[in-house]
């Protein structure tokens, strides 16, 4: 099917050859782990600048999976800058212990991602989510506002709508993507793994979708005071249009950027026009 192709395709590309990934960093990153709450949590650092920034990637992704051309080529743009890119807990190197997708897992680990900046040293810094990273920076955002700095979320949703509940479940069944769409995945979590934690994330969505009413964090959205920039490709088939307005219309201090070829994976597929917009909003 059309939504599940195109999904599929997109985490193909954030995922691809991880393990070369990983043995192509630069010198001037480093990784680490801290302990954050009940468990340890893996991070990435780049850059040498004294403001923070961090990069909060998206389902099931990991600091190199989702964010190699960031932690490579944004410190260039941004030497005052440190960027600090992080696997979630229960991803990636953030294992053990495995994630449990309750009805506020957005909600801890933003309190989680928050508790790094701060133990990192940065008692106010700036945010980067990409998709369930977005929305996790949003709820962060909204948390610790005298904290934030600047937003910039993309691919991303403060409620779920009937039509993502169904594209969720459409999309649940990893077996039926192609062998060359799941390889990739099962690189990073294992081939008896990978469809175990998938399924649980769509049965996370979707319980928020009939527990919450859909709700991920509307009621916060007006909370923020960091300026936003809430970044879209117009040909996501992840997010439904509605989205985008409604956060423009719900973020007091935001504006937005549209690419026009864009689908959910735009910092990806348009890497340096994406990290040079990064750069000029977080330095104006």
């Amino acid at each position: 099917m059309h939504l599940l192709s195109s999904f599929a395709r997109t985490r193909l590309h954030v995922t691809l050859a991880a393990s070369r990934i990983f043995s192509r960093m630069s010198s001037a990153t480093k990784e680490g782990r801290l302990r954050i709450g009940w468990q340890d949590v893996h991070f990435v650092e780049a850059g040498q600048g004294s403001r923070g920034l961090i990069l909060l990637p998206g389902a099931l992704g990991t600091a190199w999976t989702d964010f190699r051309p960031q932690i490579e080529k944004l410190p260039l743009l941004l030497p005052q800058h440190k960027l600090i890119a992080w696997d979630p807990p229960g991803y990636g190197k953030s294992r053990p212990p495995e994630k449990q997708f309750s009805l506020d897992f957005y909600e801890r680990d933003a309190a989680s991602a928050h508790e790094l900046m701060q133990k990192l040293g940065f008692d106010r810094y700036s945010i980067a989510g990409w998709s369930d990273g977005g929305n996790t920076g949003l709820i962060q955002a909204a948390n610790h506002p005298d904290h934030v700095e600047k937003l910039i979320v993309w691919g991303s949703n403060s409620y779920i709508s009937d039509a993502e509940a169904k594209i969720y479940e459409d999309i649940r069944d990893v077996s039926k993507w192609s062998a060359r769409m799941r390889e990739p995945m099962e690189a990073v979590y294992g081939v008896e793994y990978f469809p175990k934690l998938w399924s649980a994330w769509v049965d996370g969505l979707l319980r928020i979708h009939k527990e919450c009413e859909g709700d991920i964090c509307s009621t916060k959205l007006s909370k923020i005071k960091a300026p936003t920039l809430i970044v879209h490709g117009a040909k996501d088939p992840m997010i439904i249009p509605e989205h985008v307005p409604y956060l423009l219309n719900n973020i007091k201090n935001s504006d937005i950027h549209v690419f026009p070829e864009g689908k959910h994976n735009i910092h990806l597929r348009f890497a340096d026009e994406f990290n040079k917009l990064v750069a000029t909003f977080l330095k104006t």
